[in-house]
């Protein structure tokens, strides 16, 4: 019965600073991870609110589109490529238009 009081108060004397050691220690660890968990949670919050304003401020400037020049857009888009197919047209010489000349 001796042997085991000794046993008990050897396990009491170095078990029990041990624990309180490695208790504190996985304490320290969790509170690292959740401070680095928060850190990365509020900058993918910023570059969400970032992404946010970039989309809100393109909405704004297509709705000024459409507010200040009306709905004639696809007209004005037309009328660009009507006078971009007549540029391209009169831009260049045929091949072999050269030699038919000189003939």
């Amino acid at each position: 019965m001796g042997e085991f009081i000794g046993l008990v108060a050897v396990i009491m004397i170095f078990g029990i600073p041990s624990l309180a050691i490695w208790t504190s220690h996985r304490q320290k660890i969790a509170k690292m991870e959740v401070e680095a968990t928060a850190s990365s949670t509020a900058e993918k919050a910023a570059q969400y609110a970032s992404k946010v304003q970039q989309l809100e401020d393109r909405v704004k400037v297509l709705e000024r589109i459409v507010t200040d020049r009306g709905y004639d857009i696809a007209t004005q888009i037309e009328a660009l490529r009507d006078t971009r197919s007549v540029e391209d047209r009169d831009a260049g010489v045929p091949l072999g238009l050269e030699s038919r000349e000189k003939a």
